[in-house]
This record gives structure tokens, C-alpha cells and sequence, in this order.
């Protein structure tokens, strides 16, 4: 069995299921998922994100759109079982604070095989290699691919 860390701050789509419950193909795969919601911290970062995508009107709405803890578990949740109903094997957590400490801890924990980053594209952290691939890469053992979550 491949052993997947999978890094994501929104509930999977079910675009995103199939393709990281597919990368091996018919391997079967289990996955270790750490929900890192973006945080406050990250609202300007976000901002600038969305006027380089062209997305205005999110620029502008930025604030409102808080992500609360029991929303970052609903959504964990809603990933967790739409990656066993795919026939895949998966537990997670929240993560608040330390996210790539974390996912070094748990590749240690579980020998994980790779571990999968799934996310918004962030331009200006990708830019300045700031996003958590560029700097997972760093602190793991173990590959670590960068995948862009779909917007649906």
C-alpha cells in the first residue's frame, strides 16, 4: 500500500479525490490528511493572489470569508469520507500551527512514501518559494509534488 501525506486547507472536490486517489493508479493508497485552513496571517498574501488570477470581486471580500475551526473540520471530514467512499484508506487532522513540522512528524510516524500538496494557486508565495511545497521540500524525506485543487 502507498503511503500518502496529503496537505490540504479546503474540503476536497470530487475532482480532487479522483485525482489523488488516481496518481497510482490502481495501487491502493492511504492517506494521512492535515487540514492547515489559511489563516488571517495569510489575507494579503490571498489578496494579491486573487488580482493576479483576475478574481476582483474576492479581493475585495477577502475578510469576510473567515475560515472558522469547526469549518476546518467539516471540511477534513467531508475529505476524509469522500476518500473512502473512493476506496481509499484515511485519517487526518486539523492543523492549527506548525503545519510543515507536522508533516515532517507524521512521514517520520508513518514511513510515508510522499507527501502530496493540495492547494489555491498562490502566485506570490510560489514566486518566492514560499508556498508549503517549496518548503516541505526542505524538511521531509520523501518527495513531495505540488497540485493545484480544483474551483469547484
Amino acid at each position: 500500500m502507498f503511503k500518502t501525506v496529503l496537505m490540504i486547507e479546503k474540503a476536497l472536490s470530487d475532482a480532487d479525490v479522483e485525482l489523488v486517489t488516481t496518481l497510482h493508479g490502481e495501487e491502493k493508497v492511504s492517506f494521512v490528511v492535515l487540514m492547515q485552513p489559511r489563516g488571517r496571517q495569510d489575507e494579503l498574501l490571498r489578496a494579491l493572489d486573487d488580482v493576479a488570477l483576475g478574481h476582483l470581486d474576492k479581493a475585495v471580500h477577502e475578510r469576510e470569508e473567515s475560515e472558522h475551526p469547526t469549518l476546518a473540520s467539516e471540511s477534513l471530514e467531508h475529505s476524509l469520507r469522500h476518500l473512502r467512499e473512493a476506496g481509499a484508506e484515511a485519517v487526518g487532522q486539523v492543523v492549527e500551527e506548525h503545519p510543515l513540522d507536522k508533516v515532517r512528524a507524521v512521514v517520520e510516524e508513518t514511513g510515508a512514501d510522499e507527501v502530496l500538496v493540495l492547494t489555491s494557486p498562490h502566485f506570490v508565495e510560489e514566486f518566492f518559494h514560499r508556498d508549503w511545497a517549496s518548503r516541505a521540500r526542505h524538511k521531509v524525506g520523501v518527495p513531495v509534488l505540488k497540485l493545484f485543487a480544483s474551483d469547484s
